[in-house]
């Protein structure tokens, strides 16, 4: 296999999230399947999907919607478990729909409280447990290294928010088929940065470079950056932000001699961005993003090989 076919999947699924995510918004406007403004909710989700949970959490509380707490799924504090912390509704995200922390969580939350899933594979068995299903089909994928699905995901549930996102579909259309650049390419260490819904998404772009790359590969919310983490920054290092940055957070990167990466895009299209950075990355080490070391398409505890 020759480096250019490696990750196959995952460049036919980077690439094609501008027009996936035009869908979703028409999706989103169109349904009504989402808990009401001022209900409190709980989002849950694995890996990926707790991140984008993170970044709708967020978004949902400072729009001023109700509100809204983000848990790993084998970490939540929900109404079952936890009679102080009621929730009127729960949100669960999950490409597969397999996920067996969710489905458990679901199963025990059945009769209680109700639950709204979104997911990929519409055929998954989380159909039976959740009461309501948002189901974004064409934004499955075949990679194992989730990029569409998860930003479509989040697309959806930033546009039941009101939040428009033509700039960032605009943006995008270039994040996903600019070259990469050397310095990018060659790399040794990377760390991303976020505020408030983005905080989410630079938690995402670490996961994506550890999943396909191999890669050291931190996260932070920006304003901690400096409270310790920024001593890693260093010449043939990279810090990367998504939205606004912390004031003078510049002209201490510039002292370190690491690449500050800061355009100014749209966050999601930055997102997308790094899908390809990290694509190109993992090509040039040899190594397939569509089947990562030690990792599936989704986990499933307790099941026989």
């Amino acid at each position: 296999m020759s480096n250019n076919t490696l990750g196959a999947f995952m460049e036919e699924e980077l690439v094609s999230q501008p027009e996936v995510w035009k869908r979703a918004i028409g999706q989103s406007k169109a349904e009504h399947l989402l808990p009401a403004d001022g209900e409190r909710i709980a989002v849950v989700g694995c890996g990926t999907s707790w991140f984008m949970a993170q970044s709708y959490a967020a978004a949902r509380e400072a729009a001023g919607k109700g509100v809204t707490d983000a848990f790993a799924a084998s970490e939540a504090f929900l109404n079952h478990n936890s009679p102080g912390r009621q929730y009127d509704a729960v949100i669960a995200i999950t490409r597969s729909g397999t996920t067996t922390e969710v489905l458990e969580l679901l199963e025990a939350l059945r009769g209680k409280v109700r639950t709204v899933a979104v997911i990929g594979d519409v055929n998954s068995p989380i159909t039976t447990l959740a009461d309501a299903v948002i189901g974004l089909p064409y934004a499955d994928e075949k990679s194992v290294v989730q990029t569409r699905f998860a930003t479509t995901a989040l697309v959806y549930l930033l546009t039941s928010l009101g939040i428009e996102l033509g700039e960032a579909i605009e943006d995008a259309r270039t994040a996903v088929t600019e070259p990469v650049s050397q310095e990018l390419l060659d790399a040794e260490q990377f760390t991303f940065l976020g505020t408030g819904w983005t905080v989410g998404l630079a938690h995402e772009a670490g996961l994506k470079m550890r999943e396909a790359v191999q890669g050291w590969t931190e996260s932070y919310a920006a304003m901690e950056y400096r409270h310790g983490p920024i001593a890693i920054a260093a010449p043939g290092r990279v810090t990367w932000i998504f939205g606004p940055q912390p004031e003078g957070l510049d002209a201490d990167m510039s002292r370190t001699g690491a690449l500050y990466v800061n355009t100014g895009k749209h966050p999601l299209a930055e997102l997308a961005r790094v899908h390809k950075v990290t694509l190109e990355r993992a090509r040039v080490r040899g190594l397939n993003p569509d089947l990562p070391r030690n990792l599936t398409r989704s986990v499933v505890l307790n099941a026989t090989a």
